[in-house]
């Protein structure tokens, strides 16, 4: 079985894989530059215009998993020498023009950015154009066409644009390191810096007698990833690795949920704050509404908490599908319980690079949390969640009318009706990726039937109320 999507993630995950393996032999620094050419051999038939720009590119992909640009807050980055393959963004004359006597796209443009060969054929000046498509829009064989790059098509806050080089740039005061983009670009060119090895760096000194503990807090939609293998196996393998115990962050959404619901019926409106990527988007985009968003921490943020302030010398990765996490795990409300983010494609890329076979390995156990707890992994999931917190805590007098929001553009359209006085909701759950947390762009896979696979995997919870989840801890 595949245990990946696409061609692209297998390519990052060689990267990564190699960069982990030499950083566990301490062997990385003298051999960085090989690896390029152990991925690209000499005589490997590449898509590029030669083996040389391929490993060019291949070096941009290592320095990103080693932590990428150190000046660049943003976790998400643009390989610019990768980014040269896609045509220039915006209006274009297809074919379909058929050299017509009406001309309606030079009487609309403006601009005159609009003008005419010998057979009448249109052709648009890009220098002149401000792409207001009105020519598109008049033209009766919709021969005029608004490409896309598939970038630009995935970054539904238009944070991405085309520079001067004719690559992709973010803007860092837009981008909320969703990770769309990474996962879109078909040649590889957007990708979110790696912290693998701080991780490798916490799970080597812990081994060596460091004097801690070291907890790997997995999030719930870990249930519809490396489908491979068992869960259980999955379970064991993170401790094979070398980390002390592993927790499901779905307790901490036990936590949230009950804390989350009872904040909703004390203050009547409320927008989620679990998904570091919509929580971003509302203080960027809507910086009014911020005040409404639930002061309670993430899940992972909120059980990483409890952990160290119950446990002495805990050190704690989270291990989930959400590159956001990388970038919520940096700010200062989260950074002191939060010591690394890992996606679920550099968990594979550690587990080879330690050689281990997760299929072949006995299943671990994962019993943490409650069936609400873990469906927060999907849409609904947190809304389901609030509605079962209001009920387990008697709050009678409080009607929840949630709004659940299946993609940034969903969120963009709750929170200006929110703006404008109009949403019929006192409850927004915002996920910025399509699906929710199942739909991550760390996720080794995408698709429909890991919805499915979440809620199944809620219903195996042995702990069937939020209550019982949340009890363990007190």
């Amino acid at each position: 079985m595949r245990k990946f999507d696409t061609k692209v993630q297998h390519l990052k995950y060689k990267v990564l894989r190699e960069v982990a393996r030499h950083s566990w032999n301490d062997t990385l620094l003298e051999n960085v530059s090989e690896i390029p050419k152990m991925i690209v051999p000499g005589k490997t038939p590449t898509m590029r215009c030669c083996v040389y720009k391929e490993r060019a590119i291949l070096s941009e992909r290592i320095k990103i998993a080693m932590g990428g640009n150190k000046d660049n807050p943003n976790v998400i980055e643009v390989i610019d020498i990768a980014c040269d393959e896609c045509p220039a963004a915006g209006y274009e004359v297809t074919d379909s023009c058929r050299g017509c006597l009406a001309h309606r796209c030079e009487d609309v443009c403006r601009r005159g950015a609009i003008s005419f060969d010998h057979n009448h054929v249109a052709h648009i000046d890009k220098t002149k154009c401000v792409e207001c498509g009105q020519c598109a829009k008049v033209c009766p064989y919709t021969a005029i066409v608004n490409r896309k790059r598939p970038c630009q098509n995935a970054c539904k806050i238009k944070a991405i644009s085309i520079n001067e080089d004719n690559a992709a740039s973010i803007d860092n005061d837009k981008c909320i390191s969703c990770g769309a983009c990474v996962y879109q670009c078909p040649f590889g060119a957007i990708m979110d810096k790696s912290f693998i090895l701080n991780v490798i760096d916490l799970l080597k000194k812990s081994q060596q007698g460091g004097n801690y503990r070291l907890y790997a807090l997995v999030a719930p939609s870990i249930s519809s990833q490396f489908t491979y293998a068992k869960l259980g196996q999955v379970i064991t393998g993170l401790k094979e690795l070398g980390f002390h115990t592993v927790v499901e962050a779905a307790l901490g959404a036990d936590m949230v949920a009950q804390a989350e619901s009872k904040e909703l019926a004390e203050k009547g409106f409320l927008t989620s704050s679990c998904c570091p990527a919509f929580v971003s988007y509302v203080k960027s985009a809507f910086p009014d509404l911020a005040p409404y968003i639930s002061h309670n921490l993430s899940p992972m943020a909120t059980l990483a908490k409890y952990i160290k302030e119950t446990t002495e010398n805990a050190k704690i990765v989270f291990i989930g599908p959400c590159t956001a996490k990388k970038a919520e795990v940096q700010l200062e409300s989260v950074k002191p319980y939060v010591d690394a983010a890992l996606t679920f494609e550099e968990l594979q890329a550690l587990f080879d690079s330690r050689d281990i076979d997760i299929t072949t390995l006995e299943e671990g156990v994962l019993d943490n949390a409650s069936y609400f707890g873990r469906i927060f992994a999907r849409c609904g999931g947190l809304s389901d969640a609030v509605a079962q917190g209001l009920k387990e805590q008697g709050i009678t007098d409080f009607e929840l009318k949630a709004c659940s929001c299946d993609g940034i553009e969903e969120c963009k359209a709750a929170l200006l009706k929110k703006s404008k006085n109009v949403l019929n909701a006192n409850f927004i759950e915002g996920m910025a990726c399509i699906g929710g947390c199942i739909g991550g762009a760390g996720c080794l896979t995408h698709g429909e039937k890991n919805k499915a696979q979440v809620d199944e995997y809620g219903r195996q919870a042995l702990e069937k109320t939020i209550s019982d989840a949340v009890s363990v801890l007190k």
